[in-house]
């Protein structure tokens, strides 16, 4: 029975620091968080380049024999490229990244991870977590010297023992199991899952609500529960093709990968790109690796010269869509509707967010009477940040909840009480299955289980 994903991803700066350091890929075979760490301009690139290196695995021609195998290659090439840039740039010698990634081929799904970001997996009703934290307090749980309960809140709960660094011994544990119809995974960086409970986590999983309407609600949880780290999410559902649902054609990115040079690479060697043969090679031509250097090493210049910069690369951008079928590319964003802001107000717009250079790819074709400043502040954020919709019905649908939260936070402060966002209540099955463990080294399961783990007690704390 053929299947595909169906998947969204969300990443938010959170509620403290000033930069998102997380990135994320979601695509039609290929989903990967990485939660960078390193201070400042040093866990967004490592993250970025986490995902630059892994994206190339996002297509349809892996061998399901050889999944595992070339996830793992991908990640000591990004593993081997942070100790270059580490070597090239001393100021950021100590900078790493988690990787979360799940692979599919065909019916198979492979599992990486390295860190504390998790995956975990909903089957029947029951939420399992399938990958270990590499932690100092996990080892701490393993040991039966704490409980979980313990854990949660430890104060060395954010030492990491294992993560990318450059260093050639940081390799990812590995899993395998077969991939069901109705299956929903979650990956997530340790800003939902630091602060969000599972059983909370589990309840809005089993809602039932489409992979991007459950992923905003998850980051949006993370977020009134304050948390301060960036917080990063990708749900994906195994879905049935011959059931009429229609998944994501085009690949999804988040977070820092999306203003760096590496994440600039993973955007243009997407399959979708490939297709269209709008670049030649995989980011190997000696010009092209030059640029991406440079960029590297002038990413602390003046902002006048970031500006110039980001308008010459938005001019190279118009320049090859114009030459791969720029036509085509317009046609297709004026199918898509998202919800945001026009002049104040709240508006469903046609197109996309993203614009080439001076080149709009959008349009507010519905302008309400909603003032985006009467919101609660996580609904004027998500308005600002533009809400994607399925289609017109479900941006109108988004409008109708919006225009519920706007009247009751303006009834609120009438009252002289906090405005906040409403809370939905959702309901959550459970089954009677159990999860059994795999090792990374046995055939595909059909169960929920865990990685294995060798972790030692020194590690990295977060900045």
């Amino acid at each position: 029975m053929p299947f595909a994903l169906n998947y969204a991803a969300r990443s938010d700066v959170g509620l403290v620091r000033s930069e998102n350091q997380d990135s994320a890929y979601a695509g039609q075979h290929l989903l990967v968080v990485a939660d960078g760490m390193g201070g400042h301009a040093g866990g967004d690139i490592a993250s970025s380049t986490a995902i630059g290196y892994l994206v190339e695995l996002d297509e349809e021609s892996l061998n399901s024999n050889e999944t595992g195998d070339e996830l793992a290659r991908a990640i000591a090439k990004a593993n081997a490229e942070l100790q270059r840039i580490a070597t090239a740039r001393p100021e950021l010698q100590g900078m790493g990244t988690t990787v979360t990634a799940l692979l599919r081929s065909r019916h198979t799904l492979v599992v990486a991870h390295i860190g504390d970001s998790r995956a975990y997996l909903l089957r029947g009703g029951e939420l399992a977590q399938i990958t270990t934290d590499h932690t100092f307090v996990q080892t701490l749980v393993d040991s039966g010297r704490i409980s979980a309960d313990e854990a949660a809140s430890h104060p060395q709960r954010s030492l990491v023992t294992r993560v990318l660094t450059g260093n050639p011994s940081d390799r990812p544990d590995l899993g395998a199991r077969e991939g069901r119809i109705g299956d929903r995974y979650l990956l997530c960086s340790d800003g939902l899952s630091g602060f969000v409970a599972h059983d909370t986590i589990a309840e809005i999983l089993a809602a039932g609500a489409a992979p991007a309407e459950t992923a905003d609600r998850l980051v949006e949880l993370a977020l009134r529960a304050g948390a301060p780290d960036n917080v990063t999410v990708i749900v994906a559902d195994i879905v049935d093709l011959t059931t009429g649902v229609l998944p994501p054609v085009s690949p999804q990115i988040v977070g820092a990968a999306t203003q760096s040079p590496a994440g600039t690479r993973a955007l243009r060697e997407t399959p979708a790109a490939k297709a269209a043969a709008l670049r030649p090679t995989l980011g190997l031509d000696e010009e092209s690796e030059s640029v991406e250097r440079l960029a590297l090493a002038e990413e602390e210049t003046s902002s006048r010269t970031r500006r110039a910069i980001k308008w010459l690369g938005a001019l190279a951008a118009a320049a090859i869509l114009i030459a791969g079928g720029a036509a085509a590319l317009y046609a297709w964003s004026q199918k898509q509707f998202f919800v945001g802001n026009a002049g104040g107000k709240v508006a469903v717009f046609q197109g996309v967010t993203s614009d080439l250079g001076p080149i709009s790819l959008s349009t507010p074709i519905e302008t309400t009477d909603i003032s985006v400043s009467d919101l609660p502040d996580f609904w004027r954020q998500q308005v600002e940040d533009s809400i994607t919709a399925k289609d017109r019905a479900d941006a109108d649908s988004r409008i109708v909840t919006i225009r519920a939260e706007a009247i009751a936070c303006v009834q609120a402060r009438s009252r002289g009480a906090e405005c906040g966002a409403t809370s939905d209540s959702t309901s959550s099955t459970s089954t009677s299955t159990s999860p059994s463990s795999t090792s990374p080294s046995s055939s595909p399961s059909s169960n929920p289980s865990s990685l294995s783990v060798t972790s030692t007690p020194s590690g990295t704390s977060r900045s």
